[in-house]
């Protein structure tokens, strides 16, 4: 059975062609123009992604994926952000956004990132079958895959779904340097060129949270010109 994706913006020119290139994907796609009316039809009618517009009437998109995530509703969320809306964009993925897009964007691209948010859905649920995979320690850091828990020297650290999947890619190949670009396609499950920012903020954010000097890290390490990597200090831990 093809997937559901409810559409959520208040253009319909960007609506109808989001729809009509997400129909020609083979999914099937719904569309609604405010965020009162969305709210409804998310919390009710099974879908197994939103599109989520910012700036939307009766309710704004920040406020609407607030309360889906309070109220327990894991529906996977792709926002649309004006270019200029940083903050937004930080604070949606903070509250539970699971990926972003800037307006204008490329309609093949908006496919390309439907379809990598879906693939790792594919993957956990595999994963989820299979035998749960040991904790991971290093140094302070413990890491529970199957719990998708952290603990620095003992602490419960909150992270996002994406700020986890990040540190446990880095933690699994510890040493190891990757680009901005190749952590957009082993983490994120796309390598779009334009959209390395989006690694930044997620290493910034998840600095803040594990390290005790963001500033000096001792964990999660810049490698200048190249890249980042999770220090090989504490392999074999």
């Amino acid at each position: 059975m093809s997937r559901r994706i409810l559409v959520i913006e208040d253009n319909r020119d960007i609506a109808r062609l989001v729809q009509m290139h997400l129909r020609d994907a083979s999914y099937r796609v719904d569309a609604v123009e405010n965020g009162a009316d969305g709210l409804e039809r998310a919390r009710t009618d099974g879908y197994d992604l939103i599109i989520l517009d910012l700036m939307l009437p009766r309710l704004d998109g920040l406020e609407l994926c607030r309360r889906l995530r309070a109220e327990g509703t894991n529906t996977p969320i792709l926002m649309l952000t004006a270019k200029t809306a940083e903050v937004d964009r930080v604070l949606g993925l903070e509250i539970g956004a699971d990926d972003y897009l800037t307006k204008p964007f490329s309609i093949h691209e908006l496919v390309a990132r439907v379809n990598a948010l879906f693939r790792r859905i594919d993957n956990l649920a595999r994963s989820q079958e299979a035998p749960p995979p040991e904790a991971i320690r290093a140094g302070g850091v413990e890491i529970n895959p199957a719990t998708r828990s952290v603990t620095i020297e003992g602490r419960a650290v909150d992270l996002t779904a994406k700020e986890f999947d990040l540190l446990l890619y880095l933690v699994r190949h510890a040493g190891r340097v990757y680009s901005r670009t190749q952590l957009l396609d082993k983490v994120w499950g796309y390598g779009h060129e334009g959209y390395e920012h989006t690694v930044n903020s997620h290493i910034n954010r998840l600095r803040a949270k594990i390290e005790g000097s963001p500033a000096d890290p001792k964990y999660v390490l810049t490698v200048w010109g190249v890249g980042y990597k999770f220090t090989d200090k504490y392999t074999g831990d």
